[in-house]
């Protein structure tokens, strides 16, 4: 699965909260428990352990146990999509995990299996309202989304600015129902070598919760987006250097 989705939406603004909520956009993505309890178990005990030498995991109790959490890591492998649920889901946190995809993944028996692991699609090139609207009432049903916040996978070794749209969408959610305590948790993968090949070592850094809350007490201007956005990706840079 290659999650390169980062809502990259330049045009939404707190006007558009009433309108996102008035109808949820239709979606058919859905965490199937038989599905996740078979596949999760044997990427966790069989495929991770089988291709990687050593996987290192600092700051899990960084994790909210409850709560809208978008968690926000950097990307740099299609393994991160296995990575995610290793590091943060049932096991760690007790929560399932609910990918924002591109449209282009949820097509065929690929997309079928996305679907039923909790991904949700957006078309990063055309975003529509709806894509938005749905991802909001996820965070209001207190869910927990992973966001690829770079907007592609990159393997330069560098962090790369955060595309707006993700601070955009859970500022909407915050706004749209003050005290929900939206969290954005900064996480950092790396490997090593870069591209990862079998026996290649992972380590993965979890950082602080940043509170959507203490960025919306001004409202939904762009310039506490962009001052989120920021502190997201110093977040990042910092995790990326440990």
């Amino acid at each position: 699965m290659r999650h390169n989705a980062a809502i990259a939406v330049e045009s939404s603004k707190s006007s558009l909260v009433k309108p996102m909520l008035a109808k949820v956009a239709p979606n058919t993505s859905r965490v199937s428990p038989w599905l996740t309890s078979l596949l999760y178990p044997l990427g966790h005990y069989v495929v991770l352990p089988f291709y990687f030498s050593n996987i290192e995991i600092t700051g899990q109790e960084h994790l909210p146990k409850d709560g809208p959490v978008i968690l926000a890591p950097t990307h740099r492998s299609r393994w991160d999509a296995l990575m995610m649920p290793y590091s943060t889901g049932q096991k760690v946190t007790g929560r399932d995990l609910r990918f924002m995809v591109t449209a282009d993944e949820v097509q065929g028996l690929q997309g079928w299996f996305i679907r039923h692991l909790g991904g949700f699609a957006v078309d990063i090139k055309h975003p529509a309202i709806s894509s938005l609207r749905y991802g909001v009432e996820l965070l209001l049903d207190k869910q927990m989304l992973v966001i690829f916040p770079e907007g592609g996978i990159f393997q330069d070794g560098e962090v790369h600015p955060p595309k707006p749209g993700l601070a955009r969408l859970a500022m909407q959610a915050e706004l749209s129902q003050p005290g929900l305590g939206v969290k954005i948790v900064p996480m950092s993968i790396r490997y090593r070598p870069r591209i990862p090949r079998r026996g290649a070592r992972v380590k993965i850094a979890i950082g602080e919760p940043l509170s959507v809350a203490d960025y919306a007490k001004g409202g939904s201007s762009k310039k506490e987006a962009r001052l989120l956005t920021a502190d997201l990706e110093m977040a990042l840079k910092t995790l990326d250097e440990c």
